[in-house]
């Protein structure tokens, strides 16, 4: 891990890291605490304080039903690449199950037989299709092609200047990740892949949509998709969530993870579209239904955490009954689990206070560790820290690690914050390197 910083972006303040290698297990671990990665760089943002809190959302794959409009979209997609007379020939030559007396009932909808249908591969007449579509799973690597669709799409879609666009933006952004790859036969006997890689869609030969997905121990955790303005029209945003989705249904990984959800951008309610999802709650790290509920919380304040709803109430109900006051003292929330920290009225408030050396340990950013949960749980002295000629030394080696406290603005205090934040299972296999690149 390298580079602890907090610092805001567009109204939205986290804590950023950079890492050199990381384990599918440990992002996994570090995806269920609120990170995120972008390229090398793994960012956790402010719920408390963001004017547009970033909630981390899942889907069971097992429960995921295709609404309408989902099914229409990819039906429509397979008529136009397998054509109107391969679709008939095929129907003539599929036997149709009998129907029973009496049962009204439609044959359930197979998702993960039509988002195959039309592919290449899988066709009973693959030369009779009027186009040939393809997805493969490749590795993360830098090609000229798909930086060209990169391009198309940064260009066509998100309207950036083509001299903004670049090959090592790309690089950096979408290609050669810190995760390590490992092959099937390497997990667990599962055969299941780990690590990043890029879900190519291949349209009569010509890359046509890319995803950039991690592959993690318990999810398909969608990182970015890109397609070519051609293709504007087929819905490709819709294709590729359930396609990934089904990805990660198949490969037995659980949960689909599309990323953040931010309910007060509108660009961000799609992803309500593919349910039932469910919301991480950052004060216990356990995860609440994403439901009307739960959205006309969000609809009336910005952060919203069930189980401190809970809490609350149970403690208004306390309050409501004639109870011994020592007893019901000893019944409210203890500071572990609801530490009363600063709450600013803004992220930027909440930055410039983090610059003038106020501590996180004060800040109420949720998800990190309270002090008390650290000293608990971690043994900061035997952090590794990597020096200059690859030497890798443990912190309490250091001459003025001992004399320094987790508050004083030290290496240690820095550490301390950091810990807090990726938690005690990631720490503990840690390198911290402050270095240059």
């Amino acid at each position: 891990m390298r580079s602890a910083l907090f610092q805001i972006t567009t109204r939205c303040a986290s804590y950023y890291l950079s890492a050199k290698t990381l384990t599918p297990q440990h992002y996994q671990i570090l995806v269920d605490r609120g990170w995120r990665r972008s390229g090398i760089i793994l960012y956790k943002p402010d719920l408390q304080h963001s004017c547009c809190p970033h909630y981390t959302i899942r889907l069971p794959v097992d429960e995921l039903k295709a609404r309408a409009d989902q099914r229409k979209c990819i039906s429509r997609w397979n008529r136009h690449v397998l054509g109107e007379q391969y679709i008939k020939d095929s129907a003539k030559t599929q036997s149709k199950p009998k129907k029973v007396k009496g049962d009204q009932d439609q044959a359930p909808y197979d998702l993960r037989h039509a988002i195959h249908e039309a592919e290449f591969d899988l066709l009973d007449r693959p030369g009779e299709s009027d186009h040939k579509f393809e997805v493969t799973l490749e590795k993360d690597i830098f090609t000229l092609e798909k930086y060209k669709l990169y391009q198309n799409y940064q260009h066509n879609v998100h309207h950036d200047p083509m001299d903004k666009i670049t090959r090592d933006g790309f690089r950096r952004f979408l290609c050669d990740s810190p995760l390590n790859r490992t092959e099937p036969d390497e997990v667990n006997g599962v055969g299941r892949k780990l690590g990043s890689y890029h879900q190519c869609y291949r349209y009569d030969g010509r890359l046509i949509a890319l995803g950039v997905l991690d592959l993690l121990p318990h999810c398909v955790s969608g990182v970015y998709f890109i397609y070519h303005s051609d293709f504007s029209k087929w819905s490709f945003g819709k294709l590729s969530a359930l396609r990934e989705a089904c990805l990660a249904l198949e490969g037995g990984y659980q949960f689909y993870y599309m990323g953040y959800y931010i309910h007060s951008c509108p660009k961000m309610r799609y992803k309500n579209d593919y349910s039932p999802q469910y919301i991480l709650d950052l004060e216990n790290f356990e995860w609440s239904p994403l439901d009307d509920e739960f959205r006309r919380l969000l609809d009336g304040k910005k952060y919203v955490s069930m189980s401190l709803r809970r809490q609350s109430d149970e403690n208004d109900s306390l309050v409501g009954h004639t109870v011994d006051k020592e007893a019901r003292q000893d019944s409210l929330p203890g500071p572990e689990i609801n530490p009363r920290r600063v709450v600013f009225d803004s992220a930027e408030e909440a930055v410039d206070a983090v610059r003038d050396d106020l501590s996180l340990f004060d800040l109420n950013f949720p998800g990190m560790m309270t002090e008390a949960e650290l000293e608990k749980t971690v043994n900061l002295d035997s952090i590794v820290l990597a020096l200059e000629g690859d030497q890798l030394v443990m912190c309490q080696m250091l001459v003025s690690w001992l004399k320094s406290d987790i508050r004083d603005g030290s290496l240690k205090s820095i550490i301390a914050q950091m810990v807090a934040c990726i938690g005690t299972e990631v720490s503990k296999t840690m390198v911290v390197d402050f270095r240059r690149s």
